[in-house]
């Protein structure tokens, strides 16, 4: 629990996290593509090859739109550290990622992160954090995306110094979008098997959480091995909407919205279901093998593609 008598709401508003700059290279993009299973069922895909490799050079890769999950990652190499919030990093939970896009990503580039408090909210037993993430590159100055990620941090509650539990949010309520998933049969089913060693090639694109990769530490943790990282998934099912519905073109995601349910084990089968709502993607993803759904969201796209 957090102590009551450190928390100052206005410390914690004023708070000011430090500008970080994220460099990346082909390399890097290809790497990360790789991680999230881009060509992993064929090496000669013609969707999914534009990722890893192209005929004029490298310098021509496209970029999956996910890849700006890693400026957040990268943002907040010191965690979610607030003065007067104690949490333990250990039982951190990744909650919710949310992505706006505004241009496609050059396939090497400089990034200018400024990082906010966007959320912070007292559940009692635990609290919940959004660090949001603006992201522009370095030479123009042109915002590139925004992320906002949300955390879940066990044993952190209870700082709330009133009866009422403390709440701020930086963003009107009516962003933020509830997603039912429908009843009715999906409009797009795609299956993709995840590899047994594809969390050791994720977190080559930055996240080493020994979680994913230590067999003691996930063990300590409640797991019977090493477990998929969230954002991994994500890379999955996203390339899985964008090979169904905007048909192999990453350019036409908008925005992405996901919702972290329940962990993934490298090796197991991903099912991802895809219901189509005007131009709005609602989609879950199950791990085929036990029957659980593990992830929810929504992505929305710019237009249908004519060859719906």
């Amino acid at each position: 629990m957090a102590d009551s008598s450190e928390f100052d709401p206005q410390s914690i508003l004023s708070h000011k996290y430090p500008d970080t700059t994220y460099t990346y290279t082909e390399r890097d993009v290809v790497l990360y593509a790789l991680g999230v299973g881009a060509c992993g069922r064929d090496a000669v895909d013609g969707d999914e090859l534009k990722y890893i490799y192209h005929e004029n050079g490298q310098q021509f890769v496209q970029v999956l739109p996910t890849f700006a999950a890693l400026f957040s990652l990268a943002s907040a190499p010191n965690g979610f550290d607030l003065p007067g919030l104690q949490y333990d990093p250990r039982l951190l939970l990744h909650g919710q990622q949310y992505i706006e896009l505004y241009r496609p990503f050059p396939s090497s580039g400089c990034i200018h992160n400024k990082v906010s408090l966007a959320g912070l909210h007292d559940k009692g037993k635990a609290a919940i954090i959004e660090i949001e993430t603006k992201s522009y590159e370095k030479d123009s100055g042109e915002l590139l995306c925004i992320n906002r990620m949300t955390g879940f941090l066990r044993g952190a509650g209870g700082f709330s110094k009133s009866s009422q539990p403390y709440s701020y949010a930086s963003y009107s309520s009516n962003k933020v979008s509830s997603v039912k998933i429908p009843k009715s049969q999906p409009f797009a089913v795609f299956e993709d098997c995840t590899q047994p060693s594809q969390a050791l090639l994720y977190r080559l694109s930055g996240d080493y959480n020994p979680l994913h990769s230590d067999p003691m530490v996930a063990k300590v943790a409640g797991f019977s091995r090493p477990i998929l990282h969230g954002l991994c998934t994500l890379g999955f099912s996203v390339r899985a909407i964008i090979k169904c519905i905007c048909r192999g073109d990453p350019n036409l995601v908008k925005s992405i919205s996901a919702r972290f349910l329940l962990h993934v084990y490298p090796g197991e089968t991903l099912i991802t279901e895809m219901w189509l709502e005007g131009l709005r993607v609602i989609y879950q993803a199950k791990v085929k093998e036990r029957n659980r759904t593990v992830l929810s969201g929504y992505v929305d796209i710019h237009r249908l593609s004519s060859a719906l």
